[in-house]
C-alpha cells in the first residue's frame, strides 16, 4: 500500500506557510504588512516563512516605494501554485481514505 503522506509537501506542512500560500493563491499579490496583519504574525516569524517559500521558488518578491516608504509584495509562482494544489489534493485524498 502506498504511503499517502508522501504526497504532502514538506514546505507547506507548516501552518503559517500554508496560510501564506492560500492567501497568495487567492489573490494577485499581497504586501508584507497586510500579510502580517492578516496572519497575526510577527515580523521575524513571517519573514522566516516567506524566506522558506522563496527558497523553494514558491513565491516571487517585488520591492518598491510607496510615498517614500519601502513596500515588499509577494506573489505565488507557477511552481508554488502547482505545489499548493498537489498539497491540497493530497490532504483531500488523506481525508477521503480515513472515511473508508
Amino acid at each position: 500500500m502506498k504511503n499517502i503522506f508522501e504526497n504532502l509537501d514538506k514546505t507547506l506542512e507548516h501552518r503559517v506557510r500554508l496560510q501564506i500560500a492560500s492567501v497568495l493563491a487567492a489573490n494577485e499579490s499581497y504586501d508584507f504588512n497586510a500579510l502580517k496583519e492578516l496572519l497575526n504574525s510577527t515580523d521575524g516569524n513571517l519573514a522566516t516563512h516567506l524566506k522558506a517559500l522563496e527558497r523553494e521558488k514558491y513565491i516571487s518578491i517585488s520591492k518598491s516605494f510607496i510615498e517614500k516608504k519601502p513596500n515588499t509584495r509577494y506573489k505565488i509562482t507557477e511552481r508554488g501554485r502547482v505545489a499548493f494544489k498537489k498539497h491540497i489534493d493530497a490532504m483531500e485524498e488523506l481525508i477521503k481514505q480515513q472515511r473508508k
